[in-house]
């Protein structure tokens, strides 16, 4: 994989339409028409930041584009719908965050016999065609949330370390690639006895409260003998905060770590000391490359080779991939996320206003 070479950052401020239902709308005849298919709400960053920053991006580029956001809602069988509806209707591309990697063949075999290109987004989607894929790299991710969990597990006192691993939607692409990236650092540890694995299990559609049910059980089952949960994004640490908060727990009795989205629920936990960490992925860049990838494909041009820096493997063809450049933020640079102007620390601090990090910065 080379490095990316080029970076866009820019912005601009416009409102998508988005539908949540089947109704049919007329073609617009001055430009193309884009649909950007959303997963779910459980991950709350598709609603919250994705789908505003993508439309305005495109907005940029393609002022005549019309731009349609539609959600999956965790069901790839009513996603697959809203893609043979989106097809109906004259898509001209279809931008497609998966609600399943495992069950997308469907909509993208629908999708290529219409003839209209998929633009994969961060979810990957397994058997069927698709022109590109724009996703954080997973792999570093994974990477990322292991170094921060052996440094912790380093700093404990002797003895054997017990974790619970909350995984996220198995199947995935990014799932199984943060895993990868986890075991790099974890197996060791584990191998040498250090670690011992007490509760794991995948977080079906990355679903909080399934997160927090799964953690609650394990605090049941172990009557509370767990050092640290290890979650692969924000919802499903969030979970196991939310356990903790449930169970009358304080702040850093048990480390909860792996977080990744930089949510500002994550930031506030950070800075109150519930969350040890989250991964930290510009979505405006995300924003600029799908939208530099979409203008692409719907003017025919080749894909833009300053974003293209690997490939994915969907099982039906290789994906010529954009993996994008994550950040590992933990309560000493927090300010990142703040300096780069995702949140201000009137919101970060929300509830930790007396922290001395804050006091400092307020």
């Amino acid at each position: 994989m080379t490095s990316l070479t080029k970076i866009l950052t820019n912005t601009s401020a416009v409102t998508a339409l988005a539908i949540s239902g089947f109704a049919a709308l007329p073609a617009m005849a001055d430009g193309e028409q884009v649909f950007f298919m959303l997963p779910n709400s459980t991950t709350i960053r598709f609603e919250r930041r994705d789908s505003p920053l993508f439309v305005a991006a495109m907005a940029e580029r393609m002022p005549g584009a019309r731009v349609t956001v539609q959600n999956g809602e965790g069901d790839p069988v009513r996603q697959q719908r809203l893609v043979e509806d989106a097809l109906a209707q004259g898509a001209n591309l279809i931008v497609f965050a998966s609600s399943d990697a495992n069950l997308a063949a469907g909509a993208l075999r629908a999708a290529e016999e219409a003839g209209v290109p998929m633009l994969l987004y961060e979810h990957d989607a397994i058997g069927g065609r698709a022109e590109a894929h724009v996703l954080f790299d997973a792999h570093a991710v994974g990477l990322a949330q292991g170094q921060r969990a052996a440094e912790i597990i380093d700093a404990m006192p002797e003895g054997t370390i017990r974790i619970a691993r909350v995984k996220g939607n198995q199947g995935e692409f990014g799932t199984t690639q943060y895993e990868l990236g986890q075991n790099e650092y974890l197996q060791p540890l584990i191998d040498s006895g250090r670690v011992e694995v007490v509760c794991e299990d995948f977080t079906p559609n990355w679903d909080p409260v399934q997160a927090q049910s799964f953690a609650e059980d394990c605090l049941t089952r172990t009557s509370g003998n767990v050092d640290m949960f290890l979650g692969m994004n924000d919802g499903t640490t969030g979970g196991s905060v939310a356990a903790l908060i449930s169970q009358g727990y304080s702040p850093g009795e048990i480390v909860v770590t792996g977080g990744q989205d930089a949510t500002i629920e994550a930031l506030q936990f950070i800075v109150q000391g519930w969350q040890d960490n989250t991964v930290f992925k510009d979505l405006r860049v995300m924003a600029e490359a799908a939208a530099d990838m979409a203008v692409a494909i719907l003017s025919g041009e080749a894909l833009p080779q300053a974003w293209i820096n690997g490939e994915v493997d969907n099982e039906h063809m290789m994906v010529p991939a954009a993996f994008l450049p994550v950040n590992n933020v933990v309560i000493d640079n927090i300010s990142d996320v703040v300096d780069a102007g995702i949140y201000t620390w009137q919101e970060v601090c929300q509830g930790a206003e007396e922290s001395p990090l804050c006091q400092g910065n307020l």
